[in-house]
């Protein structure tokens, strides 16, 4: 559908090739039993998703910093539950997770023989929202960082997807028009039409299986990318 028309490939990374929800829930069983926080693991996380999601939206729209970010998902969550948590003890926790999360390392099914079919013939990027000392880590420890030739973050960028800022540079950095660009991650809004305001061809991984739209080609399998390019 794209062969002839791409020679780079952009991937999101969170929710599209690394598996945060599955990597957060493991580093959060970690350190709520490192420390003794008396609550459900379960019963957390399905507060926390959908708040954690909400304050990225805010984040991605520059209403909350980094730092409220990460305290403000917690601190909602442990309220939602009627838990009684301290400002010491979210503060520590906010630390932990980001110091043990890219220990967890889990990638979505068929992430790596599709960047092993890919790379041949396209040059590969990332673009993400992701904090850079995390972000880096994560491709490291989960043994993808070499198949890609440009990542950029939005704290390099100054600014998140879906500001044109952060694709300018990706396409900057890679040399490239965005008409021979893809753009393939999860959020509609940051990846798929962010990148398509800018002109480049896009795929919706809908890994959070939102309602259909015909905005862009829906691959619900990693695997489907190649039948695409």
């Amino acid at each position: 559908m794209f062969e002839d028309k791409v020679t780079d490939v952009f991937f999101d990374l969170d929710h599209t090739l690394w598996d945060f929800d599955k990597n957060s829930a493991l580093t959060f069983e970690k350190i709520f039993n490192d420390h003794k926080v008396g609550v459900e693991l379960q019963d957390f996380l399905e507060v926390y998703v959908p708040a954690n999601l909400k304050f990225w939206k805010l984040f991605r729209e520059e209403k909350i910093t980094k730092t409220e970010l990460r305290y403000q998902r917690l601190k909602s969550v442990f309220d939602t539950m009627g838990h009684p948590a301290t400002d010491d003890l979210i503060h520590l926790l906010s630390e932990e997770y980001i110091n043990h999360l890219s220990s967890f390392n889990t990638l979505f099914p068929n992430a790596i023989e599709v960047l092993d079919y890919l790379q041949p013939k396209y040059k590969l990027h990332i673009i993400t929202n992701g904090f850079q000392e995390v972000q880096g880590k994560k491709l490291r420890n989960s043994g993808i960082h070499s198949y890609f030739d440009q990542i950029i973050d939005s704290e390099m960028a100054g600014a998140k997807k879906p500001n044109p800022v952060i694709f300018n540079l990706a396409l900057n950095r890679a040399g490239v028009v965005p008409e021979k660009s893809i753009m393939i991650g999860d959020s509609l809004e940051a990846d798929i039409l962010g990148a398509k305001s800018l002109g480049f061809h896009t795929i919706h991984f809908n890994a959070h299986k939102e309602e259909t739209h015909d905005v862009a080609p829906i691959i619900y399998d990693l695997q489907e990318i190649k039948s695409l390019l």
